[in-house]
């Protein structure tokens, strides 16, 4: 088959939806397919084919409701006589996806829709969008959901789109089984000793890291690092962070907890080495779809506590191998952890090594049985094969 991805990044970009789109474009090629991946032109990528994965590169930005700028058209042309037989679209609300929404019923390949969560469907400016967004769908041959309880999941069922289906977000067993060489504690200079608590996301403003730092203050536990492995993002939340960073570490309280907080930005295969050091993940975030990290979590053996942001209680439910912080729900639908509650069941989790212990194990059964993205890959493949088949 030939298959068209479209996403609004792709590597060398850094993120879930761009990892997602990866992981799944990379393993359908080996699976035989000529898969390609159209997106943004990023002066960082200079191939066009990366990993048996051909890339179409487009010079646009904007979605519908902000405007549109840069070649559409020349977008639109590729769309309408480029020959795939599955083209597939990974998130709303950004132009290589709302670019498609416009003309769906002048495109002759099938067509799937991996929303990803309507990250602004609370929000106002967004109304008239939503209010088309059901029409939109039912011209899919196929809406692909993370969750079954996501409100993206819920928005198509109250609105009678039948043509839906979940295949879940995982982890790499390529990245996550074979043994780790790195001392990240060594490197980072983290004492052997130390209650290592991690937390992974990026510097959107909305991932928790204000949370984490306040959690981990109010936390009565000594001896404890905690690791925020964030990557920048153009403004957000680095700058807040880094004075976060240098107040925790210079309260004079310090010399008698013990506790610190390194705040850094690492490889790929330095990160999973944290993930595999850590005795615990955190992750008060504020808005999600279906988190990456904790099926990584679950992948890497380390139990973790989450907000109730995207599907994460639902991931929780699957793969015991976590527990949920108790979350409130404030302005457009974001998800607030309340701190006092949160730094106790972070206490409760350090002084109960066998819980954790138990949740690790838990959670990377499930992700060996259902979690890998070789088997996510091949639900992808299978499903393609299956709406080529309808006329």
């Amino acid at each position: 088959m030939k298959i068209l991805h479209t996403v609004e990044f792709y590597h060398p970009s850094v993120g879930g939806m761009q990892e997602v789109v990866k992981q799944l474009s990379e393993r359908i090629a080996k699976l035989g397919h000529d898969v390609t991946v159209a997106t943004t032109k990023l002066p960082a990528r200079t191939e066009q084919t990366i990993n048996g994965v051909k890339i179409a590169e487009f010079t646009v930005s904007g979605n519908l409701v902000r405007g549109f700028s840069g070649a559409v058209d020349e977008y639109r042309d590729f769309l309408l006589h480029s020959d795939f037989d599955v083209i597939t679209n990974f998130a709303a609300q950004q132009w290589a996806t709302d670019v498609m929404l416009t003309m769906l019923d002048r495109i002759k390949a099938k067509k799937v829709f991996v929303p990803t969560g309507f990250s602004g469907l609370h929000d106002r400016k967004y109304r008239g969008y939503f209010e088309k967004m059901a029409v939109w769908m039912k011209q899919y041959d196929m809406n692909v959901f993370l969750s079954g309880t996501y409100r993206d999941a819920v928005f198509a069922l109250e609105r009678g789109v039948i043509n839906r289906t979940i295949i879940p977000n995982g982890a790499s067993e390529d990245e996550f089984l074979p043994e780790i060489r790195i001392d990240i504690r060594s490197r980072l200079r983290i004492p052997n000793d130390h209650f290592l608590v991690l937390h992974v996301g990026s510097h959107t403003g909305i991932k928790g890291h204000r949370e984490a730092f306040k959690i981990f203050e109010k936390t009565r536990i000594k001896n404890a690092t905690l690791l925020i492995v964030a990557n920048e993002f153009g403004g957000g939340c680095r700058r807040e962070c880094e004075i976060r960073n240098f107040l925790f570490n210079k309260l004079p309280w310090r010399r008698s907890d013990g506790k610190q907080v390194i705040m850094t930005t690492l490889s790929r295969p330095e990160t999973i080495a944290a993930y595999k050091s850590a005795d615990l993940f955190l992750f008060p975030s504020n808005l999600e779809c279906s988190p990456l990290v904790l099926f990584e979590c679950m992948a890497s053996k380390t139990p973790f506590l989450t907000t109730d942001a995207g599907n994460a209680a639902e991931i929780v439910e699957w793969s015991q191998a976590g527990k949920v912080l108790p979350t409130q729900t404030i302005q457009n639908g974001l998800s607030q952890a309340s701190i006092a509650g949160s730094a106790r069941m972070l206490e409760n989790m350090y002084y109960d090594p066998a819980l954790r212990k138990e949740m690790r194990e838990r959670g990377f059964r499930a992700w060996r049985e259902r979690f890998t993205w070789a088997k996510i890959s091949s639900q992808y493949e299978q499903l393609y094969k299956s709406i080529e088949k309808i006329g």
